[in-house]
């Protein structure tokens, strides 16, 4: 994925996850977050393309505390800038932000702030009431953060093609596992990834609201081969599908 790759991704983005924050901070923003995926050691980024052009993307880290760490030395002040001026002309979203974010996000920006060490995985959601303890596989956590696939594409493969490219990476880089949230219930892909190995590790309540359920994929279990993204997507393309990524 490229800087030249982001107009896509932006448009697929506020098409698949129009209700996250970031997506409610306009496209402006959403571009500038985007890109902080782009030249970035601790980052993948990843473009399908098919012959029709753009299909698909992921984003996610490989390492998130030294993802968040470079997001604040590199793209701070201008995430900053662009945050702000996009809730100058959103006062409903602004006065969300107020309520829910503002401090949370006071003390991230905040100058000077020590990143947590690169080995230390992303705070975990409490685990539900009942839920069987599994043994974790020592090692640092990646985090698929967004993938999306064109609705034109969905028969193509293009989804498992994006994940395993990610989940291979992060073996790779030495991972433990791979994890992600996704809606709870209705709506969600918590099924689909489900029937393709991936275990769910409880549930967390954003500030807006919603449940959302984290799933782990433990890189010594070898992924179900997966048809495409959820909910209902025909047989897959057995063929390859070209990938653009930057590290």
């Amino acid at each position: 994925m490229t800087a030249d790759d982001l107009p896509h991704v932006v448009a697929e983005h506020l098409t698949h996850f129009p209700d996250g924050f970031f997506a409610r901070l306009g496209p402006a923003f959403l571009t500038a977050y985007c890109g902080t995926y782009l030249n970035n050691p601790y980052a993948r980024g990843y473009l399908a393309e098919t012959d029709l052009g753009p299909a698909g993307y992921l984003l996610g880290a490989l390492d998130p505390p030294g993802h968040r760490a470079h997001v604040l030395r590199s793209h701070r002040l201008s995430l900053a800038a662009r945050g702000a001026l996009s809730l100058a002309v959103r006062p409903r979203v602004a006065g969300h932000f107020l309520r829910t974010r503002a401090g949370r996000y006071a003390r991230t920006l905040a100058p000077g702030r020590r990143a947590a060490p690169s080995t230390e995985p992303p705070a975990p959601p409490v685990p539900d009431a009942g839920a069987e303890p599994a043994p974790e596989p020592a090692g640092p956590t990646a985090v698929l953060a967004y993938v999306a696939v064109a609705a034109r594409a969905r028969s193509l493969g293009l989804g498992a093609a994006l994940i395993a490219r990610f989940v291979a990476d992060a073996a790779e880089a030495g991972c433990a596992r791979v994890c992600l949230v996704t809606l709870t219930g209705e709506g969600g892909a918590g099924p689909y990834y489900e029937r393709h190995g991936w275990l769910a590790r409880g549930g967390s309540t954003t500030p807006d609201g919603r449940s959302f359920t984290t799933y782990e994929l433990p890189l010594t279990i070898a992924p179900k081969t997966p048809p495409d993204l959820p909910p209902d997507a025909p047989e897959p393309d057995p063929g390859v599908h070209p990938l653009k990524y930057e590290r």
